[in-house]
């Protein structure tokens, strides 16, 4: 999921926001309208939804909003109960607020008529993107888009004969894609600054913008390979000790001193577009970001092709990556479930799917993810099997939001803006967290 999704949109916008895929002329009432943000998997379901409109005579509008405004303008609409969305790939974390506060249509009694079985989904995206609460049998969304973080690396730069010896003089081992966070700290480190084909070039470009999620998206990638917990799984809410554990303030500080010693400059409020654009100007060797903008990279006239390569979020103490993706879901205000449920039927099809991972998409049917040549199909197609096997997601509570701005604050103050330790902005947000968590009720 993406979570509070206000980053900026990683791509161009589709072309006609609202535009109808082509199709059969069919009346105005026979049109659904689906809602996602605006970037190249809502392209290509565009382009894939032109056979649900020829094999239904449905006609598919689109509603696809900019990154910067997505989690705005549908949280909105959903709080306002408005009937703009028939269907809506929604982030994860709305999960909680829209089947407590009745946004979304439960799914279970459709998912059994229709025999659509979510044994068919793979498991972290039917937990993430489909139940709440959470790991119950209770369904408000289809898994659509699966996604995970993961890091791009320039692989054209580590195959070139002079780089390999120099640094395999400067730390005693051959230059090769990190499979800890420790190696990729001194890769990272090895090249900022760097000078290549007379350009100066720098390490990593990290996660640390503020406004909405980056950050945390950043600082769990690395938390979550130390062990990081939200809570004592044997005790919801209890925090102390897990939030703010001693391999959690470690993951932390190691966190800052990648910031500190190896991004561009100025790479102080970055999020995927920042990243991105770093990466594609040949500024940085390595990046972190979506698996879901990877085919772009891949396509890339710049940096596309042999010039880069595709790994895993590296382990640590464990292995284990930031969740991104989404499921879609029926608009509870919709005047036209009928039609938006037969377009989650459609969607869930096994031979839909396959389609939607060879357009652009990324499925999360094991029809799709099982299948033995499925790491064939893209060059990082293994690594996304991989890190959606040891994915791990932020709250999904309906107070997610106010969950999310209090960890933005406390880690981008240290990580950032130099105030304090890691240990003292763990125990301030666990201060934070549990006064959320009374307000609600819920402790």
């Amino acid at each position: 999921m993406y979570k509070l999704r206000k980053c900026v949109a990683a791509t161009a916008l589709v072309a006609a926001l609202g535009a109808f895929v082509s199709g059969p002329a069919v009346a105005q009432d026979k049109e659904l309208t689906l809602c996602w943000a605006a970037w190249d998997p809502a392209n290509a379901l565009a382009e894939l939804s032109k056979d649900f409109t020829a094999e239904s005579g449905i006609a598919m509008k689109f509603e696809f909003v900019p990154w910067t405004n997505f989690a705005d303008r549908f949280l909105n609409e959903l709080n306002s109960g408005g009937k703009l969305c028939d269907l809506l790939i929604g982030d994860s974390q709305w999960l909680g607020g829209s089947a407590t506060y009745g946004h979304y249509i439960k799914l279970n009694d459709f998912f059994d008529k229709n025999k659509i079985s979510m044994d068919d989904f793979l498991p972290a995206t039917v937990y993430a993107y489909s139940t709440w609460p959470k790991g119950t049998p209770n369904y408000w969304a289809l898994p659509a888009m699966a996604d995970a973080l993961g890091w791009v690396y320039r692989k054209d730069w580590f195959a070139r004969p002079e780089i390999q010896a120099a640094f395999k003089e400067k730390y005693g081992r051959a230059l090769a894609v990190p499979t800890n966070w420790d190696e990729l700290r001194e890769v990272a480190a090895f090249f900022q600054g760097r000078e290549i084909d007379g350009k100066k070039v720098y390490g990593a470009a990290i996660y640390t913008e503020r406004g909405s999620e980056g950050i945390t998206m950043g600082v769990t990638a690395a938390m979550y390979a130390w062990g990081f917990q939200y809570q004592n799984p044997d005790k919801p809410y209890d925090m102390e000790g897990y939030v703010n554990s001693a391999d959690a303030a470690s993951a932390l500080e190691f966190y800052k001193d990648l910031y500190k010693c190896c991004t561009p400059p100025g790479h102080s409020d970055a999020y995927m577009v920042a990243n991105l654009d770093a990466y594609k100007s040949g500024q940085v060797a390595m990046q972190m970001n979506w698996f879901a903008f990877f085919p772009g990279i891949a396509k890339d006239e710049d940096v596309g092709g042999d010039k880069s390569g595709f790994f895993v979020n590296p382990a640590q103490k464990v292995a284990g990556s930031t969740l991104g993706g989404q499921g879609i879901s029926v608009v509870a205000y919709s005047d036209k479930k009928d039609m938006a449920l037969e377009y989650i039927k459609w969607f869930a099809g096994p031979e839909v799917q396959k389609k939607w991972w060879a357009l652009g998409g990324y499925s999360a049917s094991k029809v799709v993810l099982e299948d033995p040549n499925f790491p064939n199909t893209a060059p990082f197609a293994a690594d996304f099997l991989k890190a959606m096997g040891g994915v791990k997601d932020f709250w999904q509570e309906p107070t997610y939001a106010e969950l999310l701005q209090a960890m933005q604050k406390r880690v981008h103050d240290y990580v950032v803006a130099d105030k304090g330790t890691a240990q003292e902005a763990l125990d301030k947000l666990i201060v934070d967290w549990t006064q959320v968590f009374k307000d609600d009720g819920k402790i």
